[in-house]
């Protein structure tokens, strides 16, 4: 859209909407990062593949003193991004030996995370973790009676939750723009590809070094709902007390066939009810041809859509005043960021938000956003709702972890 057809549309609609979009919106978020902070946080690294996307050694404030991973490959690529001499073979041997660290990013593979949250905190380790935060209900008790009983800070990395468009929305709900939010539709679209090469590929993310099926493979949809259910409690703060779910399969390819995890779904779509009596459809896909995670917004006084590749642009709607496409600002351009940090970086812009976040919080001595509370209310309803999906739909109660 042109920018004199984007001001003719705007003409078009009522005077409060062109008031609200003029400008680009750019609302007031509020400083993310401590204006004055001389302490240095000491952080190491575990895991070489996603965890070398971040950016803790720009943080004015952070250093990396060690990282870690089964590969060698993978650990002199630590090395090289964050500019650290200190390397262990894993996570254990980092426990046992490392004598100069604060906190450390756990980005290991996804059934690993809680044993491994368990072992950096029983050392005496603050924690920000790759999503999920579990994989059981079991695993969820087990990290919160830990937080509360180590007294040490514990953040999970997600990315929706730093979106641009994620930023920009929780600013709507402050204002009241949309009114109340009574229904989100909430998606994670990740295609697994060509499904023959997806066996024979011994080399592609789904294998482990050796050649075997690693975690991923076969793992159930609801099992990595973080990236749909950030874009509720992310924002609005509602937990999701009860689910339906449903899973589609198709054919007897081995992904659905032969997985550690006995499910037999390529797809999942959800149908949650929240702690305000709202409700959620969260889908998440495996097999489709859809990619990225998004979310759309109905409030009773207005709606937001926000951009989907290729499909559509963040586009707002206000009941009998309009709607029009929105720039969602470029936060990571505000000084939401320390200096250093204000660039693009992946999932959306959400890599810097997340390690700015991590560290200031620590520097601050305070809960950083996506806590334990949330990480477990992003996580736990998927869990549920695959059991739900393996009964037929039947709805399911999902338990509370909230003080």
């Amino acid at each position: 859209m042109t920018r004199k057809s984007r001001r003719s549309f705007l003409e078009l609609s009522a005077g409060s909407l062109a008031a609200l979009l003029a400008g680009g919106m750019v609302l007031n978020p509020g400083r993310a990062y401590p204006a004055d902070a001389t302490r240095k946080v000491r952080i190491g690294v575990v895991g070489g593949g996603f965890g070398a996307e971040f950016h803790w050694h720009e943080h004015p404030n952070c250093v990396v003193m060690g990282v870690t991973d089964l590969r060698a490959d993978r650990r002199r690529h630590l090395m090289q991004v964050y500019k650290c001499g200190n390397a262990y073979d894993s996570l254990e041997q980092m426990i046992q030996r490392a004598k100069d660290i604060d906190a450390v990013a756990i980005f290991s593979g996804a059934s690993d995370h809680a044993r491994h949250v368990k072992l950096s905190m029983e050392r005496g380790w603050h924690v920000v973790c790759a999503v999920p935060a579990c994989q059981s209900l079991e695993e969820a008790e087990m990290l919160l009676a830990l937080v509360k009983r180590s007294r040490l800070r514990y953040m999970m990395a997600e990315t929706s939750y730093y979106r641009q468009a994620a930023i920009f929305m929780r600013e709507l709900v402050k204002k009241g723009t949309l009114g109340r939010i009574f229904y989100t539709e909430a998606d994670y679209y990740h295609d697994r590809g060509d499904l023959q090469k997806l066996v024979t590929d011994t080399k592609s993310r789904f294998f482990d070094d050796k050649g075997k099926r690693n975690w991923r493979w076969g793992i159930p949809p609801m099992f990595y709902p973080t990236h749909a259910l950030g874009f509720i409690v992310g924002v609005t703060g509602e937990r999701v007390t009860r689910v339906s779910c449903l899973g589609w399969k198709t054919g007897d390819h081995p992904w659905v066939t032969e997985n550690r995890y006995r499910n037999p779904f390529w797809n999942q779509s959800a149908l949650m009810q929240t702690s305000r009596g709202g409700m959620i459809r969260c889908n998440v896909f495996w097999l489709c041809a859809a990619e990225g995670e998004r979310a759309t917004w109905f409030g009773d006084r207005g709606t937001f859509h926000m951009a989907a590749a290729d499909l559509n642009l963040d586009t707002l709607k206000i009941r009998e005043k309009g709607k029009a496409p929105v720039e969602v600002p470029k936060y990571w351009q505000t000084d939401m960021l320390p200096k250093a940090m204000r660039h693009p970086s992946g999932h959306g812009d959400s890599h810097t938000f997340l390690a700015a976040e991590f560290i200031n919080a620590l520097l601050e001595d305070r809960d950083p956003a996506v806590g334990i509370h949330d990480a477990l209310a992003m996580t736990v309803p998927g869990i549920v709702a695959h059991a739900s999906a393996l009964k037929n739909g039947e709805q399911l109660k999902v338990p509370g972890f909230d003080p």
